[in-house]
């Protein structure tokens, strides 16, 4: 039994042995062969290493080429700027060589030739102090001479002085000074008479002169004249229109009329309206405000109203632009803006017919080419030609004063910070203040000769627009009136009031009262009507 477990012992023992080494070679022959793969994988790996090498070997080798190639390139370009740097400087230096050269030898010339003068000199130094030295000899012989012909002279001359005191009874200075006083009297006579010829023959040349420069300036600007209406024509495609322009009862046309204060003459004429106003802003906003009616085709009282208020800001735009215009023509720089827009309004302005904006800028021209005539300096040249064109800014004053259009333009010119000459000619252009510059009396002569050329002016308008003013003004002075107008040639005063203010009965009253003080109060030819206007609105807006 014993024997038996220990056959089985043993035989495990062995087993598992036997097992232990089967199991070690199979173990063996497993690892043989992952080694064996493992190799083969590590060529390849050693294999794919080496191309991959090779490659970005190649690759290296040809971007450093390449980065040769550029740097070889760049240094090459950089040593051929060099090069040509280095041609230059020789080049320059060369030619620097060449000029050193020749001003050398100009300078040899030059020593040769002052070496030449230099001896030629010396010799008629030579020449001239022989010749000092003979007159210098020849001098003392002469003050000899001119010695002992003194004393025989004095001697001669007391003999005479006491020869002549025997006979006159008088002693030299007694003599002496009858003789001074008749010479004296003689002088002052002839004095006189020269100073009064000469005088006279400046007087003769001043006013040669003067007429001269005049005329060369006039015939120099030469400008033609033409005397401002109170009228403008407006042109329409067709007579159709007017039918629109005057509207149901007529409610656009007096629409119109009363927002423009102008008069509409709708007649017979055919393709055309009058603008009938002596204000000339007034008629070229009704002439404006009636284009854009016309061309849009909508003409009621509201759209009227509202195209002139339009007209009336575009209108202010225009005046701006028309002062810049002018201050650029007459080459006149440094103007304040203020003064630039008072500028631009005068060409809405008219002075005893003449376009006022008009007259200015003659003005200025006559006064700058006068000046330049005259030989006065640049400075005053452009300062006389700026105070022609500002010389009548005192006649389109924004408010009413009671200043003279002259002291008013200079008072505006000084709180604009003008030149104190140009202020002074302004002022005093109608000799209302003194003359202190050169350029005043220049400005007075040019203003009166632009005003007295044939047709440039007319008393009568000048006189006519005043009393149109005198009339409005006459009814805005009364309380409750809002709108006053001349219209009409003044032959009709058109008054709108307020309707809160004024009720229909004191309308009358007030149409009568405005008759009654023009009556008593102003001179006119004719008969002028008096139409109060009261009108009602009722406005609201549906939002």
């Amino acid at each position: 039994m014993e024997t038996g477990i220990i056959i089985s012992v043993v035989l495990s023992i062995v087993g598992t042995i036997i097992g232990f080494f089967i199991g070690k070679l199979l173990a063996d022959k497993a690892s043989q062969s992952k080694i064996e793969i493992a190799k083969v994988e590590a060529e390849k790996i050693i294999i794919d290493a080496e191309r991959t090498g090779e490659a970005q070997k190649k690759e290296q080798f040809q971007k450093a080429k390449a980065e040769a190639d550029r740097l070889k390139k760049e240094t090459e370009s950089m040593l051929n700027k060099k090069r040509n740097k280095i041609n230059n400087v020789e080049r320059n230096i060369k030619e620097k060589d060449q000029k050193v050269n020749q001003q050398r030898q100009q300078l040899k010339r030059k020593e040769t030739e002052l070496g030449k003068l230099k001896t030629t000199l010396d010799e008629q130094l030579g020449v001239i102090n022989k010749k000092k030295q003979d007159l210098s000899t020849q001098q003392q012989r002469l003050n000899k001479k001119q010695e002992s012909l003194d004393k025989k002279s004095q001697q001669i001359e007391q003999k005479l002085q006491k020869e002549l005191e025997k006979v006159a009874n008088l002693t030299s200075e007694e003599a002496k000074q009858q003789l001074v006083n008749s010479m004296m009297e003689k002088a002052e006579s002839e004095a006189m008479s020269y100073i009064k010829t000469m005088v006279d023959e400046a007087k003769l040349k001043a006013n040669k002169e003067a007429k001269k420069i005049i005329i060369q300036t006039i015939q120099r600007t030469a400008a033609e004249h033409t005397i401002e209406n109170t009228v403008s024509v407006f042109n329409l495609e067709s007579d159709d229109v007017k039918g629109q322009i005057i509207g149901r009862e007529g409610r656009n046309i007096r629409a119109l009329e009363a927002a423009t204060g102008v008069e509409i003459i709708v007649d017979d004429t055919p393709e055309a309206i009058v603008i009938s106003g002596y204000d000339p802003v007034r008629r070229e906003i009704a002439r404006l405000a009636l284009h854009r009616l016309v061309t849009d085709g909508r003409i009621h009282p509201a759209r009227i109203e509202e195209v002139v208020a339009k007209t009336k800001k575009q209108l202010s735009q225009q005046i701006v632009e028309i002062g810049e215009r002018t201050v650029i023509d007459l080459n006149i720089h440094g103007m304040h803006p203020e003064l630039i827009r008072t500028v631009g309004r005068m060409r809405f302005r008219s002075s005893y017919g003449q376009n006022l904006l008009q007259h200015s800028i003659e003005t200025a021209k006559l006064c700058a080419m006068m000046a330049a005539e005259l030989g006065l300096s640049p400075t005053n040249v452009k300062l006389a030609k700026r105070a022609g064109l500002l010389h009548d800014i005192g006649k389109v004053p924004e408010e009413e004063t009671e200043l003279s259009h002259a002291l008013l333009g200079m008072k505006i010119s000084e709180r604009f910070k003008e030149h104190p000459a140009v202020c002074n000619a302004v002022g005093a252009h109608h000799d209302e203040i003194e003359m202190g510059y050169l350029i005043s009396p220049i400005v007075q002569a040019c203003d009166a000769i632009s005003g007295a050329r044939p047709g440039a002016r007319r008393e009568i308008l000048e006189s006519y627009l005043k009393r149109i003013a005198e009339l409005e003004n006459l009814a805005m002075s009364y309380d409750g009136v809002e709108k006053a107008y001349a219209i009409q040639a003044g032959r009709e005063l058109r008054i709108m009031v307020e309707s809160d203010r004024v009720p229909d009965a004191k309308a009358e009253e007030l149409s009568f009262k405005i008759s009654q003080k023009i009556q008593t109060e102003m001179q006119y030819p004719g008969q002028i009507k008096v139409t109060v206007i009261r009108e009602k609105r009722a406005i609201s807006y549906a939002r």
